[in-house]
């Protein structure tokens, strides 16, 4: 026998089913310069002042700061340009690159836009992408620290980016990543799938391949004691630091031994420090 139902029994279980699956909030009107992407509900949220250091700052990484530039400022003018992937050593600018280069560039071309999607936030960028497809900007759409482990199954929604799908990437979205990882995978997880496989080739093709579908690679290396102590100079004179090569020499190479080891990161740390006991601010 039918059940019926008054209309604000309705009315309740509409407002029920909408708790658990809240509508998307709507698309801003890009105001803003940067976006995280999140969801639950899906939202661009505007960043209201990026986390970045200034281009000319990144020392030691030459070769990849013109070569991700020059491939972005095409990008921005509408010309063609490719995905990038910068992989390499931890703590050489990886990140830092990619938000620089936006920073450089957002002056003259407003309408370039920078998009962080969390690589937890992968399966999701299908919607991303429709949201970004209909606006009339152009997106540099960031995944910072993107790898992948053993039963990961993330790599295959990045493919949506990469390839697009019978839709094809959005011509106005372009898609840079960072890892440490060159492939994307562990090495021993490639190793293993390979001597345990069938076909060994085929084994890991898929996901290894997901590195060939950047176009542009750019490595990233440790750097050596010079490069180190020309990036720790570097920020003094830019911030007004005064200190002798030969004070600056010693105090810079006794922090990095703490740390055992040398890095963009490590000489910001330094400088950090440095600033902070000669009373500089940073902002």
């Amino acid at each position: 026998m039918p059940t019926d139902f008054s209309a604000d029994a309705l009315n309740r279980i509409a407002e029920a089913l909408e708790r658990v699956s809240p509508p998307p909030e709507p698309t801003p009107d890009f105001a803003a310069s940067a976006y995280v992407w999140q969801t639950e509900p899906d939202r661009l949220v505007p960043v209201p002042e990026v986390n970045r250091i200034a281009l000319d700052l990144l020392v030691g990484i030459d070769r990849a700061r013109e070569t991700l530039m020059q491939n972005t400022l095409q990008f921005a003018q509408g010309l063609p340009a490719n995905n990038a992937l910068l992989w390499g050593a931890r703590g050489m600018g990886k990140s830092s690159l990619v938000k620089a280069v936006h920073g450089a560039l957002e002056t003259d071309h407003p309408g370039l836009k920078l998009v962080e999607l969390h690589r937890e936030d992968l399966p999701s960028v299908g919607r991303l992408l429709n949201q970004l497809r209909a606006a009339p900007h152009r997106f540099l759409l960031y995944c910072d620290d993107l790898s992948f482990s053993h039963d990961d199954q993330h790599y295959k929604s990045l493919k949506a980016v990469l390839d697009g799908g019978i839709e094809g990437r959005p011509e106005n979205v372009i898609f840079y990543a960072t890892s440490n990882r060159r492939h994307l995978m562990p090495r021993d997880m490639i190793e293993n799938e390979r001597s345990s496989a069938i076909n060994p080739g085929e084994a890991v093709e898929e996901k290894v391949s997901l590195s060939d579908r950047f176009g542009l690679w750019l490595g990233f290396h440790p750097c050596d004691q010079d490069a180190y102590l020309a990036m720790v100079r570097g920020y003094c004179d830019a911030y007004g630091v005064t200190i002798s090569d030969e004070g600056l020499r010693a105090e810079a190479v006794e922090w990095q031994a703490t740390r055992g080891s040398r890095s963009g990161r490590v000489a910001w740390q330094f400088f950090t420090d440095l600033a902070g006991r000669h009373g500089i601010t940073l902002a």
